[in-house]
């Protein structure tokens, strides 16, 4: 179930009458409360912002709102209602801390307070750092407590004098240094559900210990798009099993990675710094929004990551997480405590996790899209990597010819031999790997603002976006060229940058499927050791091969002009620069 709870605004009115109902519905099965509410009072809490709306499944499922009182000295949240067929979801949580946030953000010197029955909402505002205190530290306004005359107990009230009635007072007063609010009012609580986004490697492999010595019920979950066989994945989920995870799960999103994401790389010939092709950068996205989905099935609380604090993973799995499944906590306990490696691996010995990861010189991430390695030598600006740093070895040294055909911009055989873009990629990455071809060093810029350095090998994506590109200059027109380069560089940055789902991102993806109508061909590559060479491309698109036969040959014979068209052009399109020139004489 996907739960969203936000602040509200005008569009949300069309939903007055229904809250209003629900309110005095629950008031009367319960006895006790505020049953009435006025539509046009609640309008206006929607319209300026003044409270919070809360969906299941796009369904309409909860609402709360605030007002002010005394000069905005008091904030009360009020109006809490969770609609009967969502109840038991922990939705009254999430609204709740969704108000009160609310409440602080808007008027951050206001004491904010409540009255309620409820022992659950009780707990809540107990837990967010409310008091319970008696009525007369809450509001004196009569325009406060005119709003109980609705309620069944009302006559209790006046006949205390305001004093005591069945409700508590609870109040957050922010002046209070003492109260014990957490400034991250997303909290846990010992055996809340966490769902760990696990590598089988050091980082996560600590990550998962430390949770589970913290007390709390973690699953693990690893998503494969492209970067492990049947063994390693059975390897991870026996190691994270054995270190004490309640479950674990593989989820498979090597095809949604691919349609996704790799396709659109490969229309636009993205590489980054025109350099490196975003091979395990671009996984990121896809592996947070599984990892979203998984946790929000389990009904987990929490989603842990292993990111340290200098990377650009930690912002892409945040940022997800954030967008995704906001009512969900991220904890990410090695960027959190600044663990170093020697440190995890210390803790990890000493509670009888014993792996040898300190045998290991380099880091290695592996995916479909290629491989990234880290080492001592991308801690630095001038040194190489060593030949043994890279995974794949020199195998062939002969030449060998290879032939892609591309249809409507998407891979569709290798050597002529017809197959699914996927395993066309995989196939040309074995073939092309032996060869040693597709290494390089990328440096490149942060999301932090820093340099980075790493190395890669990506033989698949290096020659398919070669090749593409190859294609497309032969199909294209200069102008489809020319602004595919421009939003292509704008849509791998925003893709690096963890800006996947901004919704500019589809707008880019509907212009390059545009541009790939015609995109339909062969490309012909000899492969050496290290390097290949672009032989050449037939196509019944080809704009060279039409221009041959039917307008001029380039640099020899035209059949669609004269000489005396051509001086016409050109007096004509020199005019302006003739007039600056011109003018600059007479200055």
């Amino acid at each position: 179930m996907k739960i969203k709870v936000r602040v509200s605004h005008e569009e949300d009115t069309k939903y007055v009458f229904l809250i209003c109902q629900k309110i005095k519905e629950s008031a009367k099965i319960r006895g006790t409360g505020i049953a009435k509410k006025d539509p046009e009072y609640i309008k206006l809490k929607m319209i300026h912002g003044n409270a919070v709306i809360a969906f299941c499944d796009e369904k309409l499922a909860g609402f709360s709102y605030l007002e002010t009182f005394q000069n905005e000295e008091f904030v009360v949240n009020s109006g809490l209602i969770v609609f009967p067929e969502f109840r038991k979801q922990g939705l009254a949580k999430i609204i709740k801390i969704e108000i009160f946030k609310l409440s602080k953000k808007k008027f951050p010197n206001s004491k904010i307070f409540s009255i309620t029955t409820s022992n659950p909402v009780i707990k809540i505002n107990t837990e967010l750092g409310f008091k319970p205190v008696s009525f007369s530290e809450l509001t004196h306004s009569e325009e406060f407590w005119k709003g109980c005359k609705s309620c069944a107990n009302f006559d209790i009230l006046t006949k205390n004098q305001r004093k005591m009635c069945l409700c508590t007072g609870l109040l957050y007063n922010p002046n209070n240094k003492n109260h014990k609010y957490k400034q991250n009012i997303n909290y846990l609580s010992t055996g809340d559900r966490i769902v760990l986004a696990y590598s089988g490697g050091l980082d996560t492999s600590y990550c998962l210990k430390y949770l589970i010595q913290e007390k709390y019920e973690v699953h693990t979950v690893i998503i494969n798009t492209g970067g492990f066989n049947k063994d390693e994945l059975y390897k991870i989920e026996k190691r994270a099993l054995s270190i004490g995870s309640k479950s674990h799960k593989t989820i498979d999103a090597i095809e949604e990675y691919y349609q996704n994401c790799i396709k659109y790389l490969i229309f636009g010939n993205i590489l980054k710094n025109n350099t490196y092709p975003l091979s395990v950068s671009s996984e990121r996205i896809f592996q947070a929004i599984k990892i979203a989905q998984y946790a929000t099935f389990i009904q987990a609380k929490a989603i842990a990551h292993g990111s340290t604090g200098a990377g650009n993973d930690q912002i892409r799995f945040d940022i997800a997480f954030q967008i995704i499944c906001p009512e969900k906590i991220t904890l990410s306990p090695i960027r959190d405590m600044k663990v170093s490696r020697k440190e995890e691996i210390e803790y990890l010995k000493n509670k009888g996790v014993s792996i040898c990861w300190d045998q290991a010189k380099y880091s290695i991430n592996k995916g479909i899209w290629g491989t990234s390695i880290g080492g001592k030598e991308t801690l630095t600006s001038s040194h190489d990597f060593p030949e043994e740093a890279y995974p794949t070895k020199l195998r062939k040294k002969k030449s060998e010819n290879l032939k892609l055909e591309f249809e409507k911009g998407e891979l569709v055989s290798v050597n002529k031999e017809k197959g699914k873009a996927i395993k066309n990629i995989i196939k040309i990455e074995n073939i092309a790997s032996k060869f040693a071809i597709g290494r390089g060093i990328h440096i490149g810029d942060t999301i932090l603002g820093i340099k980075g350095r790493v190395a890669f090998e990506a033989s698949a994506a290096i020659i398919i976006i070669k090749a593409h590109h190859l294609l497309e200059k032969h199909i294209l027109t200069k102008w489809q060229l020319y602004w595919k380069e421009q939003l292509s560089n704008w849509y791998g940055m925003l893709l690096h940058e963890a800006q996947y789902l901004d919704p500019v991102m589809r707008d880019i993806e509907k212009f390059l499927k545009s541009t790939q109508e015609r995109l339909t061909g062969t490309v012909d590559i000899i492969l050496y050791p290290y390097r290949f060479h672009l032989v050449g491309i037939e196509s019944k698109f080809d704009l060279m091969t039409f221009s041959n036969s039917n307008i001029a040959k380039y640099g020899e014979m035209n059949y669609a002009w004269t000489a005396e068209d051509v001086k016409g052009f050109t007096k004509i399109l020199s005019n302006q620069m003739k007039i600056y020139h011109n003018l600059n004489k007479k200055e």
